[in-house]
């Protein structure tokens, strides 16, 4: 049970293309967004979409699928954890921001398509 203490699981659109960062340890990390959809009926019953994005960050083997296969608009399953931290701007105004750390990704898409999973 301490593996659900902090797990996300997405499915969803990728936002941009992937920001990748080579680092001078030589690891490597990805930068993404993503978007889900959620819909529901209005009093009305009018279907309403809801979007959610999604700041995703992948390291390492992961970072490496993300910068071969991934790009603006595909489709893709993740898993990972929660994680928030915050950072001065140049203002001296202080960010907050909430990321997902992906665990595994699982490219979705049309039969035929390239496909990875790690």
């Amino acid at each position: 049970m301490s593996t659900l203490r902090n797990k996300v699981q997405l499915i969803g659109n990728v936002g941009n293309e992937p920001e990748i960062t080579n680092l001078e340890s030589g690891k490597k990390v990805a930068k993404f967004s993503i978007a889900t959809n959620d819909s529901y009926k209005d009093s009305k019953g009018e279907k309403v979409t809801n979007t959610q994005w999604h700041n995703i960050i992948a390291w390492g083997k992961i970072a490496e699928i993300v910068e071969k296969y991934v790009g603006k608009g595909k489709e893709v399953a993740l898993e990972g954890k929660l994680t928030s931290r915050s950072y001065g701007t140049k203002e001296g105004e202080k960010r907050y921001v909430t990321e997902v750390v992906v665990d595994e990704i699982l490219l979705l898409g049309i039969k035929g398509e390239d496909n990875a999973t790690e």
